[in-house]
């Protein structure tokens, strides 16, 4: 089992100042070889592969013009070059979009380690040539401080390490493979219907509600929208023709801002982490989901903040990666399958329910809360088709 780990890095002021240093390396490599391949296909060319690009960008390194590529280690220029080339690629097999050149204002800092050269201790991730020195007080610049110790395992296998900068706090993400852990399960399922009243509400009667309903997110909201009003005032007032001009004040607000907006994002995660742990480890035979439109969700003016703050898509990718990762089987429901109109009961399907409609009531009496209703049809579904 591979499983993917991210930590925040604590780094000093002198590797802060390498980190950008390999991720301004790593962007000009990426630029590079994707102009190579775009005016290489202009001319008819056929595409360059990779490890050409790289004995030629090998060549650029050595001239007067780019020595300063070689104070940064070979492994993250390569793999800058290989990830162009596999854009490129991808583009031309109906994979992606047309690959972009990265900018220095718009895109996330990043770069690539070596997997093999990379080392963990349970407090410290030691990177490759940030210092050549083989003096002990110059080798400790190699070493970086981990945010969290013991998280990530020192006699594993790593795969693919990244280091990259949110704007405020550098992380490393690397895949760790690790051995398979299965559980013993019960033989009770689960269905889980996910709203906007309330996150997500169980067949079990266990409901997780909406945490942007709570006090602590609607002050943070309300402090962004404040800042976001002063930030534009800022902007209008220190206009100079049709040009806007970026003052130290509008740069401390806008970092102020990015604050609020990683806290903000942090506490819905962090609470969506929570809820699906929380299911997950009851250790049922099989959850139950509904497959939501959620793009056409999005397109409903009136919803569209209040789905995009739930992280629909989200909760589904984490459940998928936690189901496999304990057995648990994941059944999603069809599209049109109608878990809140269809009675429990008796089965008869209520066609002109509403939205506004929170309590179900049918022709046979039973009277029901429409969340819980769809949760219990869930369930019943996926009885139905539970291997």
């Amino acid at each position: 089992m591979v499983k993917a780990i991210k930590v925040m890095l604590i780094p000093n002021n002198v590797q802060k100042t390498k980190m950008f240093q390999y991720a301004g390396a790593s962007r000009f490599a990426y630029n590079w070889a994707l102009a190579r391949e775009k005016e290489n296909y202009e001319k008819g060319g056929r595409f360059i592969p990779d490890a050409e690009l790289r004995k030629e960008f090998t060549k650029l390194r050595h001239s007067d013009e780019y020595a300063w590529l070689l104070s940064i280690s070979n492994n993250v220029t390569k793999q800058a070059i290989k990830d162009a080339c596999t854009a490129y690629k991808n583009f031309f097999k109906g994979l992606q979009k047309f690959p972009r050149f990265k900018s220095r204002k718009r895109s996330m800092p990043k770069f690539y380690q070596d997997n093999v050269k990379i080392r963990f201790s349970n407090t410290h991730v030691k990177f490759e040539g940030f210092s050549s020195g083989r003096k002990a007080n110059k080798q400790k610049m190699n070493w970086v401080r981990l945010a969290e110790h013991g998280r990530i395992p020192t006699d594993a296998k790593y795969m693919n390490p990244r280091i990259s900068f949110d704007g405020l706090n550098w992380w490393i993400s690397v895949c760790v493979e690790l051995p398979d852990c299965r559980e013993t399960l019960n033989d009770d399922g689960v269905g889980i219907d996910l709203g906007i009243k309330n996150l997500a509400v169980c067949s079990d009667a266990v409901q997780y509600k909406n945490i942007n309903k709570s006090q602590k997110v609607k002050k943070l909201e309300k402090q962004k929208r404040r800042l976001q009003r002063s930030i534009s005032r800022s902007y209008e007032k220190n206009k100079r023709g049709e040009s806007y001009c970026k003052t130290n004040n509008v740069i401390k607000k806008k970092k102020l801002l990015l604050k609020r907006n990683h806290r903000l994002t942090n506490i819905r995660k962090n609470y969506l982490n929570q809820t699906i742990s929380e299911i997950v480890n009851r250790k049922p035979r099989f959850i139950c989901i509904e497959d939501l439109n959620v793009s056409g969700m999005m397109k409903n003016r009136h919803l569209s903040k209040a789905v995009q703050e739930q992280g629909f898509f989200r909760f589904r990718k984490q459940l998928e990666y936690k189901c496999s990762d304990k057995g648990i089987q994941l059944i999603v429901a069809d599209r049109f399958y109608p878990s809140s109109k269809l009675c429990s009961c008796c089965g008869n399907i209520k066609k002109d329910l509403k939205l506004s409609d929170r309590i179900y009531r049918c022709e046979c009496g039973n009277m029901i809360d429409r969340d819980f209703q769809a949760s219990i049809n869930l369930k019943a579904y996926g009885e139905r088709f539970a291997s």
